[in-house]
């Protein structure tokens, strides 16, 4: 067997969200993305100091169960300082956590950028709005965006860590904003609420409209008008609102950290994302492998005990018999465990290979081992960082 690839020399998670205000993390279901960012936020408070804050803009509620939080929402809560004293640690700072309620904070949008309190109270008594606010198009995306920059502008946090959805969902959450300034100026837009801007247009008279009125109702049709017209005067705030968040993506004190395993799918998923992150120009930060096997599994010296021990089981079996029990049943076990040893021997190999090659790019790629149980409390998520942190 060739000897596994050298690490290669880079940063540590601790170097990297010292220096950083934001760190996004991505990855795809089932990977322990939330679990990491909570972990690398907790680790954060108690070695930086300051005000750390960790949100998730996954649907599932996952992040309370992590930090033994209850009720978290749109507005942030503080994790008690009990809740580190039960971990035995005694933090430097704060661990602040949110999770996204996009119904609140689209009210919280309109109230904050509507053009006047008319248009204002219309757009939050728009039967449309009041029923799909949460769930049209981009929606859940975009406001997760407009979260992470209000956040942020408010300056009340030295860092944010944000959970996203997994990975093809996060690609639309970095272009949800860019999307929804589309559609709102786009053609087809126009062409649903052009009846309603105009008198000249007879709404009898067009085929499509009246086969609509038919099926949907018009007042139906009038909601949906009324709608996009009414969001449409907001318009500039959100192709505003966009750019700014394209540059906060790109500023330098943001980062983005890739959570995979190695397994073949979600490791494309993860190299899907890395290349999205390269095109637009964004930092990649780290990459944080979970579940990978442990190193010891290379130990040169050990591959030489395995082989040995598989190649004279029989001989050791009939050694120890007399003292463990019958040599026939001794060597099956014997010739098992030195055989499984090398396999796992071939998985580690390979994992380490594909290290190698994803350490190229980010500043920073570290390791999780299996964890025999769930990670359910603060002192688990800090048991966790452990192993990323330096």
């Amino acid at each position: 067997m060739s000897p596994h690839p050298a690490p290669v020399a880079s940063a540590s998670l601790d170097q990297l969200l010292a220096a950083k205000e934001i760190v996004i993390c991505c990855g795809s279901g089932g990977v322990g993305k939330t679990t990491t960012a909570a972990a690398a936020a907790a680790m954060a408070a108690v070695k930086h100091g300051g005000k750390v804050l960790v949100v998730t803009v996954d649907p599932a509620r996952r992040l309370a169960d992590a930090l033994g939080l209850s009720g978290i929402g749109n507005t942030e809560s503080q994790v008690p300082a009990s809740a580190f004293a039960e971990a035995g640690v005694k933090p430097r700072g704060q661990l602040w956590a949110a999770m996204l309620d996009t119904k609140q904070s689209w009210d919280d949008l309109v109230r904050a950028h509507g053009p006047d309190q008319s248009t204002i109270d219309q757009i939050l008594a728009n039967p449309l709005y009041q029923n799909i606010s949460g769930r049209f198009v981009q929606s859940h995306d975009y406001i997760a965006m407009e979260r992470l920059y209000e956040l942020h502008s408010e300056g009340s946090y030295d860092l944010i860590v944000v959970d996203t959805p997994p990975t093809r969902n996060a690609i639309d959450f970095l272009e949800a904003p860019q999307r929804m300034g589309d559609f709102f100026s786009s053609r087809l837009l126009r062409w649903l609420i052009a009846p309603y801007r105009s008198r000249l247009v007879n709404f009898a008279s067009k085929p499509f409209y009246q086969v609509a009125d038919r099926i949907l109702g018009t007042q139906f049709l009038q909601d949906i008008a009324e709608f996009f017209i009414l969001f449409q005067s907001m318009y500039d705030g959100f192709v505003e609102r966009a750019r700014s968040v394209s540059r906060l993506l790109q500023d330098r004190r943001t980062t983005f950290m890739v959570v995979s395993t190695l397994e073949a799918s979600p490791l494309t998923e993860a190299e899907f994302f890395i290349e999205a992150l390269t095109e637009r120009k964004l930092h990649l930060g780290a990459v944080i492998l979970n579940r990978v096997l442990p190193d010891y599994l290379l130990d040169e010296g050990a591959s030489v005990v395995a082989g040995t021990m598989e190649k004279s089981a029989g001989d050791l079996a009939v050694q120890l018999g007399a003292k463990v029990g019958p040599p026939e049943q001794l060597e099956r076990v014997l010739a098992e465990i030195s055989s499984s040893f090398l396999n796992f021997q071939v998985v580690a190999q390979r994992e380490a290979e594909q290290r190698a090659e994803l350490s190229a790019r980010p500043d920073v790629v570290a390791t999780i081992p299996f964890f025999d149980t769930d990670i359910t409390d603060l002192s688990g998520l800090l048991r966790l960082a452990e192993h990323i942190w330096s």
